[in-house]
């Protein structure tokens, strides 16, 4: 079963983790509006860059979804 980008995005949030990324998830979790039933790329791309001031960088993002899509194709966590 495929999971959203969201779903992914939570596996990564750790209180423990100060990273870009662990603090992206734990950010987007507080987000009430983000798309939490989306997986396109352009649209969660677009929506950040207008409401994501919570990310340092949309570098975070584009990192966040290649692991994402390569978590997908293999069919678990591949998070590096």
């Amino acid at each position: 079963m495929h999971r959203t980008f969201y779903e992914y995005l939570m596996t990564l949030r750790n209180p423990n983790d100060h990273s870009e990324i662990a603090e992206f998830a734990k950010n987007a979790f507080l987000d009430q509006s983000f798309p939490k039933q989306e997986n396109d790329y352009h649209r969660l791309s677009d929506y950040l860059e207008l409401n994501g001031n919570y990310l340092p960088s949309m570098a975070v993002f584009d990192e966040t979804y290649r692991a994402y899509e390569a978590s997908e194709s293999t069919g678990g966590d591949s998070y590096q």
